[in-house]
């Protein structure tokens, strides 16, 4: 235990009273985003932000988007007016959409390209290991929806090693897949002179600290994790991957040139070729569920035939076997599993109670992924008593307990 900003806090930076929002039922626990470049073992994270009333800054985020206030007209209209500017942009795109096929890239690239007659390249950084389902989604995506798209695939041997050190040491096995989201479309607009980037939905919603009049992660000053630098002036060699520092990789024989589909786009380069990013969700109303539906009409969207290991839903985050471990782990650092955070979303948004999210999440959450448990552990080169055990030294003490020598949350919901 020590002392932040005369608060106590636990292990990883979060506050060592564990609570619960009186309106979704999300623990004070949750991480927002940070810095990944910087992410190591000593590492303290953003937590989400509670009010005297014990209400999060996420169910604030939502009820601001649909108190009435935001003219939604008016928002796109800006949308309106942003596709003429780029309309006249030479070569055959003028804005780009990052994305693997799922509902929300599926609703994007689909909107913008056939309602505001925008030229969309899709972009996606593949998954570690691909789900039968979420494979089908991609191709569909790009088939039947009608785009282009730039697949990368990043060395998988040098994506293995760092998936498996981000697990050693941080705990955190899709800490690559994230680092590709954040960064790689910005390195495909420089490479095609692309000047526009759409990305989804904005950070608030989650919980992270961001305003509803915030069109750009650009506009968010103090939120780790959507820094136009991440590097924030240092040499690549001096960053972490996977929670190890970039020279170490280095010492030990991989060169700069193998770790360069990490390495983020320079920010001399945003600037001078004036790359500009938008979150869609700022011009748009943002529903998933809606999203979902459009995305089944339009792109041939497929739900799974059965629910997600630790959660009840069918829809969400279907595309990578690595996808449930790194629910799995959250839950173990955290007290969040992938339950917590689908009925807090719906929630929010008025498509379940704050009763039956309740009645979910103590069904669902922290189940173990048994599914692809065999290709995840292959994939780092780890057994399943490894893995466990490495879990528990990753167990907050002011979270977990172990009673009957079973680990259990000390203040469930």
């Amino acid at each position: 235990m020590n002392m932040k900003n005369n608060k106590q806090v636990g292990r990883y930076g979060m506050p060592i009273e564990v609570k619960y929002c009186i309106k979704c039922n999300t623990t004070n626990q949750q991480p927002t985003s940070t810095n990944e470049y910087k992410h190591d073992k000593y590492t303290t994270q953003i937590p989400i932000e509670f009010d005297i009333n014990n209400v999060c800054h996420a169910c604030k985020v939502v009820e601001e988007k649909w108190n009435g206030k935001i003219d939604w007209k008016e928002r796109e209209k800006e949308l309106i007016e942003l596709s003429k500017k780029y309309k006249n942009v030479k070569g055959p795109y003028n804005c780009i959409v990052g994305g693997s096929g799922g509902k929300d890239s599926s609703f994007q690239s689909h909107v913008l390209k056939y309602k505001y007659k925008m030229r969309p390249l899709t972009v996606t950084w593949t998954p570690h290991i691909y789900t039968e389902i979420g494979w089908k989604n991609f191709q569909n995506w790009i088939h039947k929806g009608g785009f282009d798209n730039y697949l990368f695939t990043p060395n998988p041997k040098i994506h293995r090693k760092i998936t498996r050190e981000a697990t050693l040491n941080i705990l955190h096995p899709f800490q690559p897949f994230i680092m590709g989201q954040k960064t790689f479309a910005l390195k495909v607009a420089n490479m095609f002179n692309i000047p526009l980037i759409f990305y989804g939905e904005g950070g608030g919603k989650g919980g992270k600290k961001q305003l509803i009049n915030e069109k750009s992660f650009k506009d968010t000053k103090n939120q780790k994790g959507f820094e136009i630098d991440p590097l924030e002036g240092r040499k690549f060699k001096d960053a972490y991957l996977g929670g190890k520092q970039v020279q170490n990789y280095l010492d030990e024989g991989l060169t700069l040139n193998d770790l360069e589909s990490y390495k983020p786009l320079d920010p001399e380069i945003i600037s001078k070729k004036k790359l500009e990013f938008y979150y869609l969700s700022y011009f748009l109303r943002w529903t998933p569920q809606e999203n979902y539906y459009y995305s089944v009409k339009h792109a041939d969207f497929l739900a799974n035939t059965e629910r997600t290991e630790g959660t009840y839903q069918k829809y969400a985050s279907l595309d990578d076997k690595v996808d449930g471990f790194f629910f799995y782990t959250s839950y173990i650092k955290f007290g969040i599993g992938r339950a917590m955070l689908d009925s807090a979303y719906e929630i929010r948004h008025g498509h379940t109670t704050k009763e039956e999210g309740k009645a979910l999440i103590q069904k669902f959450d922290g189940e173990y992924p048994v599914k692809y448990e065999r290709e995840f552990y292959e994939y780092i080169s780890m057994n399943k008593d490894e893995f466990l055990e490495l879990c528990d030294k990753f167990r907050p003490s002011h979270i977990w307990e172990k009673k009957s020598n079973q680990w259990v949350l000390k203040k469930p919901l």
